[in-house]
């Protein structure tokens, strides 16, 4: 996948998870709730339906903000190795009032005994993946791709 580094951010971890249990830790509601947001936040009530157009609905409980509902479409799903989903638009292509305006690429790559996983966050301009950095994405995305790795491992 093309990486332009005017608007793209991308964090990689290498687990020693294989890649089958990254991918089910991607598409498996109830394991995404275990990952999907660095603790302490709390991700629930999320929903998947793994297809082009299909819906992608969660719930993020983040303390001294409160509940922060997201819904977003699903845009490619490669089995076992990419997912491709967007907060532009919720489930079915409509168009997502209020969104913050990115696209989301997870792929997943053999690597060795273990796996890469790369995550993508794509942005419309500059100044927007400026904001995402500035929000804390290396961080927050990378305490979640941590959790991810070590939950992985678990199944």
């Amino acid at each position: 996948m093309p990486f332009n580094p005017e608007t793209d951010l991308r964090i990689e971890r290498r687990f020693q998870a294989a890649p089958d249990r990254i991918w089910r830790c991607l598409t498996e509601p109830a394991l995404i709730e275990a990952w999907f947001a660095p603790r302490p936040v709390v991700t629930r009530d999320v929903s998947l339906d793994l297809r082009p157009g299909g819906s992608f609905r969660s719930v993020m409980d983040v303390p001294g903000h409160g509940e922060m509902p997201g819904h977003g479409c699903v845009l490619e799903v490669v089995p076992g190795r990419r997912l491709v989903w967007t907060d532009l638009m919720r489930g079915g292509w409509h168009p997502n009032d209020g969104s913050f305006g990115f696209t989301a690429v997870m792929e997943v790559l053999p690597d060795g005994a273990g796996s890469l996983y790369r995550a993508n966050a794509l942005h419309r301009t500059a100044a927007q993946k400026a904001e995402h950095e500035k929000m804390g994405f290396h961080e927050g995305w990378g305490a979640a791709a941590d959790q991810l790795g070590e939950l992985a491992l678990t199944l």
